[in-house]
């Protein structure tokens, strides 16, 4: 019986490479990366909420420069809420 043997795709590993180096640009956020990567894959956008000064800026910015992509930040206050930015509501239980 043959042994069938799974090949990685040359897109996938660059996208665990891609995946791999924001990982050590912006330490202990591997989750948001994991996000932030699917949703460049689905075309979608990202709403990155935290506290001041863990690297929400760095780490879109290096996405943005690494896969040759433009970057634009929105600066928010409280009241604003992600159906001004978006044009619809997002349910977060």
């Amino acid at each position: 019986m043959q042994r069938s043997t799974i090949s990685t795709s040359p897109h996938a590993e660059k996208l665990k490479l891609l995946q791999t180096r924001l990982s050590e640009v912006i330490l202990g956020k591997d989750d948001v990366i994991r996000d932030m990567l699917i949703a460049l894959l689905a075309g979608g956008s990202v709403l990155i909420e935290d506290v001041p000064g863990v690297g929400k800026t760095t780490l879109a910015k290096t996405l943005a420069g690494s896969v040759d992509l433009d970057f634009n930040r929105v600066q928010s206050t409280p009241d604003l809420l992600p159906s001004d930015i978006f044009g619809f509501s997002v349910l977060n239980p």
